[in-house]
């Protein structure tokens, strides 16, 4: 074994040992290295490598014997699991309902249960999702029992039955994973039943929830600004203003919160107060449209207070923010019909980080990715994004492979270089040694033959020494001789019998004694030739192999070469099509914000006209006073 091949296994076996207790017992090291993969997020690869292992396990005779037998189950199920997180929803599907048809462990099969909905869910099938949960009974594990309930919860709220899913949702406010995500869906499903007392207590229970965990943070601050946000359409402006005020400044609601506090005030006519949140968010990211907004509502603010020349600067501070800003979507959308934003995706120390989105923006001739955020962030587009990464990897490695078919047609070069030369005078010699084999193993089956005959006719000349047998023959010939004049050697032929009757005694009384060795040696004999046959047969393998080693590799390789290239022709054509409906939907919604901000503008510019004229008034008002 290779150095490097020592130190992979080696590797494997330290991942096997850290791994969960599903696989401490793991044996099958090719299962190994697919877990190694999964682990790391390389699902395709982990699904090519137990892809090939599950199917040649199918392939053999004796499968008891091969070291996956042990883990076939839990390897179909991790087939279903990669293929799943690789989004092979239909594969996974046929997979995971597999292991549930079969004769599986209750843990494995309820667990088979909960990903099959989850992939229905995914789906939009919420009907089937349910179907899926459903079928878990029994002993469930430990590890997804609130993933299970919190699946069946908005499965719930999906199809509209808030009842059912408040049952569920408050058995999970006590989960550690779950219990802020439970808490605010249960204000949701409150909400969306009408019962509107209920929602805004759950709510305010689930804004005020002591936690350092990020994820429960910001579901702190969801909380707060629905609440709010739900007050404030509801025309209770002072009544929303308090939750509003508790949404973390740095937080990822922040502006929002900040935006309607600042809409909230301007209800109750409280300027001075709605122009604190508004100058906050003025200075913050120009691209989020709440920063937008209050690019206008700021001035707006001031006008009301009557301060027209802080207005008037702020009006024309927004039509330059405006401006530079069109001009940004401007470039965007030409960069992204150059072909510039795919090229930017599939740049690979970009999707290495997992803020690869943000980091596009650093890119020279990239889109102004910060536009982007929410369609980047939606499922669907996520979904055709992530397809369009997937194909770009595939065709990397297809080209990849495609490279490596010169590699193998060297190494047959190199292979038929070395073994023809030698072939002719091997196969020479075992023509002669075949000849050789040929007779000896006749002779051992006339020897065989002859001993089961004797078995059952005894003839026992036939285990006459050849002493014995020269004997036997010299008498015959002298009787033959004698007998032509008997009446002269009568006495000659007496003496013969006798002695013939000499030799016939000892090979009757012998018999047995000579048989039993003689099938001994002729055991003894079965052995060697048994030797020689398997050792005739391992040249004969070995002799073959060579000859497979550099032999009959042309056509697959054409073919293969054929199929990389019809592959990488059929991507391209794949990638052609999602890549144009990306950047269809990325264009939409930048040409959108881009007519957003052009509306911004046009009410930046008759804003900034009346106020210069409220304030011209003004000042001329002032200097009219005595």
């Amino acid at each position: 074994m290779s150095r490097l091949s020592l130190l992979l296994a080696n590797l494997l076996l330290v991942l096997l040992a850290a791994m969960p207790a599903r696989a401490e017992d793991l044996n099958d090291l090719y299962f190994g290295e697919a877990l190694y993969f999964a682990h790391q997020g390389l699902y395709f690869e982990a699904l090519e490598r137990l892809d090939t292992e599950v199917l040649q396990h199918k392939q053999i005779d004796e499968p008891e014997l091969d070291s996956l037998f042990v883990h076939i189950d839990d390897a179909k199920f991790s087939l279903g699991d990669f293929e799943l997180r690789y989004r092979m929803h239909h594969r996974a599907g046929r997979a995971i309902r597999a292991v549930l048809e079969g004769a599986v462990d209750e843990v494995v099969r309820n667990d088979a249960a909960y990903r099959l909905a989850r992939i229905h869910f995914q789906k939009q099938q919420m009907e089937d999702a349910l179907l899926a949960l459903d079928r878990v009974d029994g002993e469930i594990p430990e590890a997804i029992r609130d993933d299970i309930e919190f699946l069946r919860a908005n499965v719930y709220l999906a199809q509209g039955k808030q009842l059912e899913s408040v049952d569920v949702l408050k058995s999970l406010k006590n989960s550690d994973e779950y219990s802020g995500f439970a808490s605010y869906n249960l204000g949701i499903a409150y909400l969306q039943n009408g019962q509107r007392a209920l929602a805004i207590e759950q709510l305010d229970r689930a804004g005020q929830i002591q936690t350092r965990d990020a994820s429960e943070l910001a579901i702190r601050d969801k909380s707060n600004l629905v609440l709010g946000t739900v007050l404030l359409e509801n025309g209770e402006f002072e009544r929303s203003l308090p939750y509003l005020n508790r949404v973390r400044l740095d937080g990822p609601f922040s502006n929002q919160a900040l935006l309607s506090a600042g809409w909230a005030a301007m209800s109750v006519e409280d300027f001075e107060r709605a122009v604190v949140p508004w100058s906050i968010l003025v200075d913050r990211e120009i691209t989020d449209s709440a920063t937008q907004e209050a690019l206008l509502a700021l001035p707006y603010a001031y006008g009301k207070l009557n301060i027209h020349g802080r207005a008037a600067i702020h009006y024309g501070r927004a039509l330059d923010s405006f401006g530079a800003e069109i001009q940004k979507l401007n470039a965007s959308v030409d960069s992204i019909r150059d072909g510039k934003f795919l090229e930017a995706l599939v740049r690979e120390e970009i999707r290495q980080n997992k803020d690869w989105v943000i980091r596009l923006r650093t890119l020279p001739e990239t889109p102004e990715t910060y536009y982007l955020m929410d369609l980047l962030a939606s499922h669907d587009f996520q979904t055709g994004l992530q397809n369009y990464l997937d194909l770009a990897d595939l065709r990397r490695k297809l080209l990849t492979w495609g490279g490596g078919f010169d590699a193998y047609d060297e190494i047959v070069e190199i292979r038929t270089g070395h073994y023809e030369p030698l072939l002719p005078d091997v196969d020479e010699q075992f023509r002669k040694l075949d000849s050789r084999m040929r007779l000896r193993v006749e002779q051992h089956k006339t020897l065989v033959k002859r001993r089961d005959d004797l078995l059952t006719s005894p003839r026992p000349e036939f285990l006459a020494t050849p002493e014995e047998q020269m004997l036997l023959e010299r008498i015959a010939v002298l009787e033959a001789k004698a007998a032509m004049n008997f009446a002269s050697n009568e006495q000659t032929l007496v003496r013969l019998q006798r002695l013939k009757g000499v030799l016939s005694y000892t090979l009757r009384t012998e018999y047995h004694a000579r048989l039993t060795e003689f099938d001994k040696n002729v055991r003894n004999l079965d052995q060697a030739m048994a030797m020689v046959q398997g050792e005739y047969d391992e040249y004969v393998r070995n002799r073959q192999a060579v000859t497979h080693s550099f032999e009959g590799y042309e056509k697959p390789m054409r073919r293969l070469r054929a199929e990389v290239e019809q592959s990488v022709e059929e991507i391209d054509r794949l990638m052609a099509r999602q890549g144009h409906l990306l950047e269809v939907l990325a264009i939409e919604k930048l040409v959108a914000r881009r007519d957003h901000l052009e509306n911004y503008g046009d009410k930046a510019r008759f804003a900034l006209a009346d106020s210069y004229d409220r304030a011209t008034q003004a000042q001329a008002r002032l200097s009219e006073t005595p």
